[in-house]
């Protein structure tokens, strides 16, 4: 993944009138209407692509992302995964066009995927073939805006809904949206199925299992929302069975002067085979920028406390279950996802040069709860509990290095260690992980 998640603004000249949107990860966020101004679209190689006039009221804006990512892993998982020392290469090209008619609108992207080397064998999230990510239809209904079909999702910062964009295959889903605009407001209603990714080419499906629902309200300053959640095919632990999960949700975030924060709160409950759910995940940032230091340095801290399961012998359920997050969660090495966790974390970024950006990382990570194991970011248990009374999983150190070399081309990399502490000890092989990350990203 970039290290950097929303690359360089397709930037003109300073003294130009015009300057490109922030490009996104979704794409559809995106707003090119104002090179309706021939003149406009003059300012940068780019602008005829990104705004073809069709006819009266109509027009076309397209794009492409090409992306190489090469990492190098020693002592996966510790040395227990099944190929503990890898290097592998993934390749995307992600192209696509949005038309735009009146007030309605037609988006397809779709996805060419594969991988190089990945050992044992590599997953459908490696390689896709070729597919469709995306393809939806949507109407401009003035404060209501209605998208039907295929989607990407990305909620606040993405802890319980994100778009998988670290790895090779993002997330996308099938289903309704509509945002409803209340004055400084926007509330979305959901109702969707996760798609799965399938090895091939044009095989993707919904979910038979996973169905979302919800509604998410932004407001300044403030989200709100409650998440609906049902898989037919759950597993936790030992025990198999359907899980209807409901989220509520808040969080705080904003900025003041050089201080930045975000602070969220979810509080989850339902059903799991015969018996409920309680669960809870309290995150918490603190920021502080000196622009006018040198490198303009900006010192973040961050600490999350994620509820696990309390008594694997009653039929309560305590995990948290993140749903969909984000898939480099913790940061490029994330070899544990957020369920029956604290997590502290302190990172560094610095602006080495114009074009150039860096940090320096450092994490540490403890069990919550020590009748639960620990699970990666999609929620599958890679060390059971076991006996072991420890709850001291390891601590991590990571450097990142970015250059936008031109506005369309990022080159990043990544370097990082991860130390495993008494309870990966108790529990199984307990080599230090190391990860180095090479990245190529052309995006217009």
């Amino acid at each position: 993944m970039a290290i950097a998640f929303l690359p360089a603004l397709a930037q003109a000249e300073p003294t130009e009138a015009w300057q490109a949107p922030t490009l996104s990860i979704t794409r559809y966020d995106e707003d090119w209407s104002d090179l309706a101004d021939a003149e406009k679209r003059g300012h940068h190689w780019t602008g005829p692509f990104k705004y073809i006039p069709i006819g009266d009221d109509a027009w076309l804006s397209t794009g492409i992302e090409l992306r190489v990512r090469n990492e190098n892993l020693e002592n996966n998982l510790w040395g227990s995964a099944e190929a503990p020392n890898d290097s592998y290469v993934w390749l995307r090209a992600l192209p696509y066009a949005d038309l735009h008619v009146g007030k309605l609108r037609a988006f397809v992207q779709p996805i060419a995927s594969t991988s190089i080397g990945v050992a044992p064998s590599p997953s459908p999230v490696d390689g896709t073939g070729l597919d469709l990510l995306q393809g939806f239809a949507e109407a401009d209904l003035g404060p209501v805006t209605v998208r039907g079909g295929r989607q990407m999702l990305s909620l606040g910062t993405e802890r319980l809904i994100g778009t998988r964009y670290g790895p090779n295959v993002p997330l996308a889903f099938d289903g309704l949206r509509a945002d409803v605009k209340l004055g400084a407001a926007k509330v979305s209603l959901l109702a969707f199925k996760p798609v799965q990714a399938r090895k091939g080419d044009f095989n993707d499906r919904t979910s038979p299992d996973k169905s979302l629902w919800g509604a998410y309200a932004a407001l300044p300053g403030l989200d709100l929302y409650y998440l609906g959640y049902r898989n037919d095919a759950a597993h936790w632990g030992t025990r198999e069975g359907t899980e209807t999960r409901h989220s509520l949700g808040a969080r705080w975030h904003g900025t003041r002067d050089d201080w930045h924060w975000n602070v969220e709160g979810v509080y989850q409950f339902g059903r799991f085979a015969d018996g409920p759910i309680s669960a809870w995940t309290l995150g918490s940032e603190l920021g502080h920028a000196f622009p006018d230091a040198p490198m303009a340095p900006d010192l973040t801290m961050r600490v999350n406390v994620v509820s696990g399961d309390g008594d694997k012998a009653d039929n309560r359920l305590g995990t948290f279950n993140a749903l969909f997050p984000k898939g480099k969660y913790f940061g490029e090495l994330s070899p544990v996802g957020p369920y029956n966790i604290v997590n502290a974390y302190s990172s560094l970024g610095l602006q080495v040069a114009p074009d150039v950006s860096a940090s320096l990382a450092a994490m540490a990570y403890w069990r919550y709860s020590r009748e639960d194991g620990i699970y990666d970011i999609p929620g599958n248990l890679i060390r059971d509990a076991g006996d072991s009374r420890a709850r001291f999983i390891g601590k991590e150190v990571e450097a990142t290095l970015a250059w936008q070399a031109t506005a369309e081309l990022e080159l990043s990399a990544s370097l990082s260690a991860f130390a495993p502490g008494a309870f990966i000890r108790d529990t199984g092989p307990a080599k230090t992980i190391r990860m180095l990350g090479l990245e190529s990203n052309f995006r217009f």
